[in-house]
């Protein structure tokens, strides 16, 4: 049975540099013996979470944590708002995190997940110090966040980044094969 890996863009605007490197890297991860699934996050819309409160996740959660719970290793493709994690994509994990329950079995989404991260932001930095915010984050959910990572100046495209993002993508097929959760 081949690894199960998730990929999700942190951005709604399907023209966006992350939502293309989200696109290649799942093509590329097609290739391998991985079962890749391309999620976008226009499908689960959330409201905004207010952490103090209990309230229980909403329904676009639950769905987003049960196929994230289903999956060996998830590719997050996050955009960098001001050096740090973008707002829309935190929210939608601190909803996912809150999530026990889908449907009768109990989940957690982020324990024992691979979590591989990439980046086209703009500038040279190509999103580097929102993938450092998103470390600690995944670290504290339970996840295994692989030290390979794929940054990008998304304002030059994926032109010559090729060679970097293959070995990036074969590198999160080998770990989600033998660190995921339903291992093989």
């Amino acid at each position: 049975m081949s690894p199960r890996i998730l990929v999700l863009p942190g951005t709604l605007e399907s023209a966006s540099p992350d939502h293309a490197l989200a696109f290649e890297a799942a093509r590329l991860l097609a290739g391998t013996s991985a079962t890749v699934t391309l999620v976008g996050l226009a499908d689960y819309p959330l409201p905004l979470i207010d952490v103090a409160s209990g309230e229980d996740p909403p329904e676009a959660a639950v769905r987003l944590a049960g196929r994230i719970a289903a999956s060996d290793a998830l590719l997050l493709v996050s955009p960098d708002a001001n050096g740090s994690v973008p707002p829309l994509l935190k929210n939608a994990v601190d909803w996912i995190a809150r999530v026990r329950r889908a449907g009768s079995r109990p989940i957690q989404p982020f324990r024992g997940l691979v979590v591989a991260l990439a980046s086209a932001s703009p500038g040279r930095s190509g999103g580097f110090r929102a993938l450092d915010g998103w470390r600690p984050i995944f670290r504290d959910l339970g996840a295994e966040v692989i030290g390979r990572q794929a940054t990008v100046d998304g304002a030059a495209g994926l032109e010559g980044a090729y060679e970097m993002l293959e070995l990036f993508v074969a590198d999160l097929a080998d770990k989600a094969q033998a660190l995921g959760r339903h291992r093989y």
